[in-house]
């Protein structure tokens, strides 16, 4: 039996599978958060899937700069229409979890710098979305304890999993099957906070979910979480990697880039219903005032309009 499977009522898996949204509490949702989020939840309400709603904070710096960042992403979800079965899960309450399941894995600790890994790989970046990162090559992998020992007097050491594998293979709505690099990646921070593709991976298979769907920038960290999914006995979930919102220089929009989230544009009168209508053009669906009734009106076939894989240039 894996660690914490079937005690935890938040984490129990529903019974038809499950779709999700898991913002970052950081800044305010924009225009292309809310694409995402209401093109997972039409993704998994149209194959009758439960919607589960998860809050990754656990980059605590940046979430108590912004308090307020969680509840007002929830509420403008909610105003334009997207509901959620279950409580709320935040990742800063189960850092014990991610530490059981890391505890499953052949890891090792390691003492290189974001520098240090870059000039001494010299693999080319990554894909889209992946533009700073370059698989780890491996110079921690075969420390003697003596030399691990002696390091630890300076620094502090991020863990790694050993992944004994160079690639893996996903299926993605769009992007078909897809093959990606799977090095070495790190599972604990330098300060102890697990990273990303372990809390994710973990929390989607305790939550039953059976649906990821999110940004395109995000398609090649989905052969890693798949690969590290495999290796804690957690279901692989089926991929649907949608294209960003951009600005108008082409790059992915952000707050920065003016009255692009709900409250902005409701000073400028602009409601959440003007908002829904507005990113069901983006993506080619029947336009409605809010999610359910875009639901309502979807016909077969609908959510594979090509909008929906193009970038929307936000004007």
């Amino acid at each position: 039996m894996t660690p914490a499977a079937g005690t935890d009522p938040v984490t129990a898996p529903p019974t038809h599978g499950a779709g999700r949204f898991a913002p970052s509490p950081t800044s305010s949702l924009h225009l292309g958060n809310l694409r995402t989020a209401l093109l997972a939840w039409l993704w998994a309400r149209s194959e009758e899937r439960n919607f589960l709603l998860r809050i990754e904070d656990l980059d605590q710096q940046r979430v108590a700069a912004a308090p307020q960042v969680a509840r007002e992403q929830l509420d403008d979800l909610a105003r334009i229409g997207i509901d959620h079965d279950g409580p709320v899960l935040r990742q800063s309450e189960r850092l014990e979890i991610y530490r059981e399941y890391a505890e499953l894995l052949e890891t090792y600790e390691c003492f290189c710098t974001r520098r240090e890994i870059a000039e001494a790989s010299q693999a080319p970046n990554g894909g889209p979305g992946a533009a700073s990162w370059r698989p780890y090559p491996g110079t921690c992998a075969q420390l003697s304890s003596a030399e691990r020992a002696e390091l630890r007097l300076t620094r502090a050491p991020a863990i790694r999993v050993r992944s004994g594998v160079d690639a893996f293979t996903v299926d993605d709505a769009h992007a078909g099957r897809h093959t990606g690099p799977v090095d070495d990646f790190v599972l604990f921070r330098a300060d102890g906070t697990p990273a990303y593709n372990l809390a994710v991976v973990v929390d989607d298979g305790l939550q039953g979910i059976t649906q990821v769907t999110r940004g395109d920038d995000l398609l090649d960290s989905a052969p890693r979480q798949a690969w590290l999914a495999q290796q804690l006995g957690l279901p692989v979930p089926h991929y649907v990697h949608v294209s960003l919102a951009l600005n108008a220089d082409g790059q992915r929009l952000a707050k920065r880039d003016g009255a692009v989230c709900l409250s902005d544009l409701q000073a400028q009168g602009i409601g959440p219903t003007e908002v829904v209508r507005r990113l069901c053009r983006s993506a080619g669906l029947p336009e409605a005032d809010d999610a359910p009734g875009v639901l309502a009106a979807l016909e077969p076939g609908q959510l594979d309009n090509p909008l929906v894989w193009q970038p929307w240039v936000v004007d």
